[in-house]
């Protein structure tokens, strides 16, 4: 059995990011979105984490507090993400964000 290189980090990476974008592009569902964006946030982590690993000491700290940056900036747009949800909701009574035009003149 081959070692885990940086290729299968990447890989899982890339792959995670593919259907993250689908989902944010194909998807109507506020809350569908925000979980295809968290999918691409944790995505971005997981490249991140392999370089920290794969490039040596001074690059791994580095990677890692990036890492933790976007788990702080995820958390961040998660709330602010649900306070709009709860918004829409209240007001259109779905979250369906194709009909949802409050924005419209």
């Amino acid at each position: 059995m081959a070692p885990v290189g940086l290729a299968h980090f990447l890989t899982l990476s890339v792959i995670l990011f593919c259907v993250g974008l689908y989902g944010v592009l194909t998807r109507r569902n506020a809350v569908a979105i925000l979980m295809s964006l968290e999918l691409m946030f944790n995505a971005v982590n997981i490249s991140l984490v392999g370089f920290a690993r794969f490039m040596g000491n001074e690059v791994a700290a580095s990677g890692q507090m990036f890492a933790l940056f976007v788990v702080a900036v995820a958390g961040a747009e998660a709330t602010i993400g649900v306070a709009i949800v709860l918004a829409l909701y209240r007001n259109f009574r779905h979250i369906n964000v194709d009909e949802v035009d409050l924005l419209k003149w």
